[in-house]
């Protein structure tokens, strides 16, 4: 059994600007923890794999393809591979999601 805790991962640099953790890094698939601060936001982007999105905490708002809309902690939210996604953090408050990439993608992500 392996084990890990976001506060004891180290973040990696991301195009975003934005804290991001490494939680499953294998060949099959990729998961990471994003904490995004009041007004903080990704830039909006395409991956070439399916990603979810789960709200650990905090109300964040995620586009999908045209559809922008604001969640609450316990959502999952599904984005389709090759469609522009982002999130934005809109509100006061520390917002964590856990990114989860299905399969790991091979090909470089497009920031837009």
């Amino acid at each position: 059994m392996e084990i890990r805790n976001y506060n004891n991962l180290g973040n990696f640099a991301n195009p975003h600007g934005i804290q991001s953790t490494k939680m499953y890094d294998k060949e099959h698939a990729l998961i990471m923890h994003l904490l995004l601060k009041a007004g903080e936001g990704l830039k909006p982007h395409i991956t070439p794999v399916d990603v979810a999105f789960y709200v650990l905490e905090g109300s964040p708002t995620i586009l999908v393809g045209e559809e922008k809309v604001k969640v609450k902690k316990d959502d999952i939210i599904e984005s389709p591979k090759d469609i522009v996604h982002c999130i934005y953090n809109e509100t006061d408050k520390d917002v964590r999601v856990l990114v989860m990439k299905l399969p790991k993608p091979v090909a470089a992500t497009k920031i837009l």
